[in-house]
């Protein structure tokens, strides 16, 4: 494959950094890893947003977490229509073979997949809408709960609220798993509702009682 490039030299003066000082200073932890294979503690459904870094903002150790990362971490609905579905089977490992005890998903602040949703909505991206729109397509999940925001406030406020409308909305549809349904049911399985703030570094959680999301 010709079109295939050597990576960039900032890569690799990272990539030998790491063996040398990380790596080469808990060489017997990352063996153990392994060979004993993967124990995650939580799955953790974030944004692709390369701001967002769930381990750092819980000082995670390295196989702690199972991570998938998607367009404004959304989770769509059970489907099961022989087609290819990277999220939906991402949740199904984690739950069914790796067994999680909690599952999270983590939105967050200036979120550009949820205001490309908002623009979509509002009619001011029309090349969304366009059928060969991969992210328009993706973002067609988050679609019902922006046609149904309460028209006060900016669009500042709205897209805030979308946010945390998202992380709502990939709850909703985790539960239409019928496996993951059941290991919430007997109680093997915790589910969980986060949003973080990139500029204030602040961190809040979804409490069903209250029915919104409160500083942790």
């Amino acid at each position: 494959m010709q079109f295939v490039k050597p990576l960039p030299s900032f890569l690799l003066q990272r990539y030998h950094g790491w063996f040398a000082t990380s790596y080469s200073e808990d060489r017997t932890w990352y063996k153990q890893l392994a060979s004993e294979g993967q124990r995650p503690r939580a799955m953790i459904i974030s944004c692709c947003d390369s701001r967002v870094h769930a381990t750092s903002i819980f000082g995670a150790d390295q196989g702690e977490f199972f991570i998938h990362r998607n367009i404004a971490n959304l989770v769509p609905p059970f489907q099961p229509d022989g087609q290819q579905h990277g999220t939906s089977a991402a949740v199904e490992y984690a739950v069914r073979a790796l067994k999680v005890g909690h599952l999270i998903v983590l939105g967050h602040s200036n979120c550009g997949g949820v205001q490309s949703c908002y623009e979509m909505c509002s009619g001011q991206a029309p090349e969304l809408e366009e059928k060969t729109s991969f992210v328009g397509s993706w973002l067609e999940i988050l679609r019902p709960a922006c046609e149904t925001l309460i028209e006060t406030g900016n669009d500042e406020d709205r897209i805030r609220l979308l946010e945390k409308q998202a992380v709502l909305t990939s709850l909703e549809n985790l539960m239409t798993f019928p496996f993951l349904k059941d290991a919430v049911e007997k109680e093997e399985l915790s589910l969980h509702g986060l949003w973080t703030d990139i500029g204030a570094g602040g961190l809040e959680a979804y409490d069903s009682h209250a029915n919104r999301f409160v500083p942790v």
